[in-house]
This record gives C-alpha cells, sequence and structure tokens, in this order.
C-alpha cells in the first residue's frame, strides 16, 4: 500500500531527509544555489542520485512556506512517512533504556525542538500520542532541524495505557512537575526510565498522573514561573545523557 505523501522545507530538515535511506523522498525542489550547497555539504556522496529534482526561484518556493510563516531556505522535499517502530519490540531485551513522553503536548515548534533535542542527547525514543502528533507539519520538521532522522517516535493511540504495560515491564515513570519536591539531579537514574512532560498550557494531566512513579522538578529562579517545555525536556536530557557517559 502506497503511503500519503507530504512536503518538508529547510536545509537540515531536506538534507537529512536525502540521507536516511529509510526514507523514501519522491522528489525535491531547490534553487541553484541550495542544489550547490548540498554538494559541498556532502562531497563524498551524491545524495541526490535517482532523485527527481526541480529547479525552483525563491519565490516559487515561497508558494510552498506562506501559509506556514517559516523560512524554505531554499529546499523543498516532497517525502513519505517512515516506518513506525514498534515499542514492543523496541524494548524487548533491552536494559538502561531513557525514554521521553508527551502528555498531549501538541505544538509543532514544541515537538520539533524537543526531537532535536532528544536526539542530540541520545534519547532512546519518544513516545507520543498519534492523535496529537503533527506528523506531517513543515514546522515540526523545520523546528526538529533534521533530527526526526535520528530518532525513534512511537506513536500510541493511549499515553495512559502504555504508561501502565511500561511500568509492569520494569520501567520507572518520572513526571517532570515544577511543584515537585525533589531536583532531578538528585535521582539515581538506573535501570530503564520514562521522562514524562505534559502539556504547553496546563501541565501532565491528574489522570495521566497517576501512573507516575515520582514526581520531579527541575530548579529554576524562584522568581521565573517555569520554563518552555522543549527546554526543560533539553536540561534533562543533557543531564542524563553526561550521567550515562560518566558511567561507562
Amino acid at each position: 500500500m502506497n503511503k500519503s505523501s507530504f512536503f518538508i522545507v529547510g536545509q537540515h530538515a531536506v538534507i537529512e531527509a536525502l540521507k536516511n535511506p529509510n526514507r523514501k523522498v519522491l522528489r525535491v525542489f531547490l534553487t541553484e544555489e541550495s542544489k550547490k550547497n548540498i554538494h559541498r555539504k556532502n562531497p563524498k556522496k551524491n545524495i541526490l542520485q535517482d532523485i527527481k529534482i526541480f529547479f525552483k526561484t525563491k519565490k516559487e518556493l515561497d508558494n510552498y512556506t506562506t501559509k506556514d510563516q517559516i523560512s524554505h531556505q531554499g529546499y523543498v522535499a516532497e517525502v513519505e512517512e517512515l516506518d513506525q517502530p514498534i515499542l514492543k519490540e523496541f524494548i524487548k531485551n533491552k536494559s538502561n533504556l531513557t525514554l521521553a513522553c508527551l502528555d498531549e503536548v501538541t505544538d509543532p515548534r514544541n515537538i520539533g525542538s524537543l526531537i532535536r533535542s532528544a536526539a542530540s542527547f541520545n534519547i532512546d525514543g519518544l513516545i507520543v500520542k498519534d492523535r496529537h502528533y503533527p506528523s506531517k507539519s513543515k514546522l515540526m520538521y523545520k523546528s526538529a532541524s533534521g533530527c526526526i532522522e535520528h530518532i525513534n517516535i512511537f506513536k500510541v493511540s493511549n499515553i495512559n495505557s502504555t504508561l501502565k504495560s511500561l511500568r509492569e515491564k520494569n520501567f520507572w515513570v518520572y513526571g517532570f512537575d515544577s511543584n515537585a519536591k525533589k531536583d532531578f539531579t538528585e535521582v539515581k537514574w538506573q535501570g530503564n526510565n520514562i521522562l514524562l512532560f505534559g502539556s504547553e498550557g496546563f501541565g501532565m494531566k491528574q489522570h495521566t498522573a497517576k501512573y507516575a512513579d515520582f514526581f520531579v522538578r527541575i530548579n529554576i529562579n524562584k522568581d521565573v514561573e517555569s520554563l518552555n517545555i522543549s527546554n526543560s525536556a533539553a536540561i534533562a536530557f543533557h543531564f542524563l545523557n553526561s550521567l550515562k557517559k560518566n558511567l561507562d
């Protein structure tokens, strides 16, 4: 069965999609300068080989991004979605996994930034609710800066039942909450862990919070109310990545 295609824009999003052997790129729309830049950045391999290329002016490419109000940088591609990894299969016979889980986070820019941080700091995967994940969003792909090609994204129909199942498989669930008593750096972070983040505006749903084993916070200036979710996640991801490296 053929997958439906969609458009992504931006230098990093398009180039990383072209470099990913698991991503089907149907065609690319480039300016002459962006084509030269692709070859400059990838001198050892022609990543445009066997790809349908259409040359456009910057103004012509603007038609793909006007509604989204984002910059295409001279790069537009029509792609198909990646095959979806199956969470149940992925975790089998693995230990010391760190997964992030998003509870009703819906803003494409925040999700894209979070994906970029997760890939940068070696988080093993991201659990999202299928219905809330903007899988074909140009803004999300642009914000992720090509990192969607480098991380496992597990789309599930129900976050609560997924967390329940993971707890039964020896995962600890840590809910990030600015009102929690314990700072997340005080946790030992051993074994398999889930980092649970709530929505941008309302935080974690009360029903979902029942599936957290512990609640932790990120210590910030008391005069500041809270951090953006993507910033909070980046801090946690960086800390856990450094911790793993020190243990290795």
